[in-house]
């Protein structure tokens, strides 16, 4: 292990002007391929919950699924900073409730902890933060108030928009966050966020401004050609790559070439 990214050197990163990657994950098998990867980091974004459990949005995640994929996770790549995603509600509860919940994805492996919004959430970021967790915050297009927001939409368009994330970054940072993720905020918007802030940005839908990138593990592949938002970039026709791979399994199967004779016991 050389040079593993955590929540203090996230700071140098920015200062050097060195961009950070970070790529979402949830199971052993993807996680093992990271690990051997220049990724700096590895989200367990509770996006697994529509990307591994086919669901409509995130709000369906809970902390037994959450717990599972950052213990696969973690199994597979020792050698990441993995940060996990705190599931909807699970953080907007009792201070003790809260607690649980984060001494449990800690359990699980994870080295930091990301949750989404600034309102309601400031004090809990310092406590957590004061009891020796690191927090990365989220704000722009946050997934689980997609209710309130009225979908999946760009959020900072209007001027009071724009003070207000921006407010809400300072604060974020004011509060403890080490790292801030800016999810489908206009670039200029977020380009001066990032500098404002001595925490690194991490953009998602947020222009090449930002401290660095994240990406959905099976976007980027390519598994869903039918779902391009105009920030993803498929940096591989995964779906066709694995068609064509099932494809040819199949025939040889039903032309009795597999197994052959080098294949048999």
């Amino acid at each position: 292990m050389k040079n593993k990214l955590n929540a203090f050197n996230f700071h140098e990163k920015k200062d050097r002007q060195q961009k950070i990657s970070m790529i979402t994950c949830y199971d052993y098998s993807f996680a093992r391929i990271l690990n051997e990867s220049p990724i700096d980091c590895i989200l367990v974004g509770d996006s697994g919950a529509m990307v591994m459990q086919g669901f409509s949005s995130t709000v369906n995640a809970s902390m037994e699924m959450m717990e599972l994929f950052t213990q696969a996770v973690c199994r597979g790549a020792p050698d990441k900073f993995v940060v996990g995603d705190l599931p909807f509600l699970s953080y907007r509860m009792s201070l003790t409730e809260n607690m649980k919940n984060v001494e449990r994805l800690m359990k699980a492996g994870a080295q930091a902890l990301k949750l989404e919004g600034a309102a309601g959430n400031l004090e809990l970021v310092k406590y957590i933060v004061e009891s020796g967790v690191p927090v990365m915050g989220h704000l722009g297009l946050t997934p689980q108030s997609v209710n309130t927001l009225g979908g999946f939409k760009v959020q900072g368009k209007s001027e009071d928009s724009r003070k207000k994330i921006t407010e809400q970054a300072l604060n974020l940072e004011q509060a403890g966050c080490f790292s801030i993720v800016l999810e489908c905020v206009p670039s200029d918007l977020a380009k001066s966020i990032t500098g404002k802030l001595k925490i690194p940005t991490i953009g998602i839908g947020a222009g090449v401004e930002t401290d660095g990138q994240v990406l959905v593990l099976q976007d980027l592949l390519g598994f869903q050609t039918e779902f391009k938002p105009k920030f993803l970039r498929h940096f591989m026709n995964g779906k066709s790559l694995f068609n064509q791979a099932f494809n040819e399994f199949h025939n040889a199967v039903v032309e009795k070439t597999y197994p052959n004779e080098n294949e048999k016991y």
